[in-house]
């Protein structure tokens, strides 16, 4: 039921003070008595009339506190399901990133649908938050693109760290088109996150020869890197359009965009580039249902952490993407990071955990 407006709240308060008594003068008031009698007072309870009802009250409070650290956890969740997610792509080497973003993006279709029907959002969303909608879609779906080829170009963790830069863009961002506050923290936090890209790039003209220790390697090591980068903004420009629309839209029906505006383009881009060709490993084939049964329960679990718990302690949980980033580099692929990327993943990581509390902070004065 539609609640009502002041106005209409009013109304009803002003008809229920004129109405009249219309029983004869000597019609007895007991009936009105035991009526009175019958319904239970403020604070009563309405199946036992006791004031108060000390159990279904406790039962209800029950129901709604989480249990503490449900949140902590659900990110943690989270961090692990993107991290093998990430762990997978880059197993997948003999298919495009641009396949797997297809791949994923059917089977994760396949559940949002269902899910958009049982909580009757439909499918196209409100009319003045279409064209946010659908930006959504096609800026999420291009940084999934270049995340994708980043895992596969350069090493996972390099990958992963750059992708924290994300919350610096997010502010740059939210300063021009929100129209928010940049103040010199959030300059402060750029210069770390400028400075640990540096880092784990390692462009020539600074370190000299210290990068020729990539060989023949270091190209693709660059462009995966710029495309890590690349993802960073878009993923920025994404949380921005999100941010703009608040809680008017379902997040459902936002994923909704973002799988269907990602396949229109995965598509596309594939029969341009004549890339299109099934796994032929059945192996090959299980990551690829894998990867994307993993970017969906990531995001359910994210999204269910930012619910119940604060976004500044789920920004800092978060940073376990880049833990795990490092464990599975060293047990699957053999490949220890060396201490430029180590320096620049504590740059960043700092950056993005000193942009967390400091967001946390201001929300807890």
């Amino acid at each position: 039921m539609r609640p009502l407006d002041n106005s209409g709240a009013a109304e009803q308060l002003e008809s229920g003070l004129q109405m009249k008594d219309n029983r004869p003068p000597g019609a007895s008031q007991q009936p009105a008595a035991a009526e009175v009698a019958e319904t239970p007072g403020p604070g009563r309870c309405w199946q036992c009339g006791s004031s108060p009802c000390g159990s279904s009250a406790q039962q209800e409070a029950e129901k709604k506190a989480p249990c503490p650290g449900l949140g902590l956890f659900y990110t943690l969740l989270s961090a692990f399901f993107f991290s093998v997610g990430s762990l997978l792509v880059k197993k997948v080497q003999d298919i495009h990133a641009v396949e797997i973003s297809a791949f994923r993006c059917v089977f994760q279709m396949l559940i949002i649908i269902p899910c958009l029907i049982y909580r009757k959002t439909g499918f196209i969303g409100p009319k003045s938050q279409r064209i946010f909608l659908l930006l959504r879609g096609v800026l999420g779906s291009i940084a999934m693109i270049l995340l994708y080829y980043a895992f596969q170009a350069t090493s996972l963790a390099d990958a992963t760290v750059i992708t924290f830069s994300c919350p610096v863009f997010t502010s740059i961002f939210a300063c021009i088109f929100l129209k928010e506050k940049y103040s010199p923290w959030d300059a402060l936090f750029t210069a770390f996150t400028i400075t640990g890209v540096i880092l784990i790039v390692r462009p020539p003209f600074l370190f000299g020869s210290s990068a020729v220790e990539m060989e023949e390697d270091y190209s693709v090591h660059l462009k995966g890197t710029f495309a890590a980068l690349a993802h960073a903004v878009f993923a920025a420009v994404t949380l921005v359009i999100l941010r703009k629309m608040g809680k008017s839209v379902d997040y459902m029906l936002s994923i909704w965009y973002y799988v269907v505006a990602g396949l229109i383009e995965c598509v596309t881009v594939l029969f341009a580039l004549g890339e299109w060709s099934l796994p032929y490993c059945g192996l090959d084939r299980l990551f690829l249902i894998l990867i994307g049964l993993c970017g969906l329960g990531g995001q359910v679990f994210l999204t269910k952490a930012i619910q119940i718990e604060k976004a500044g302690l789920v920004a800092l949980m978060k940073t376990m993407d880049v833990v795990f980033a490092f464990i599975f580099q060293v047990i699957f692929f053999n490949n220890i990071p060396s201490w430029w990327t180590v320096g620049g993943s504590l740059c960043v990581v700092a950056s993005s955990t000193g942009a967390a509390i400091r967001k946390w902070y201001q929300s807890s004065r």
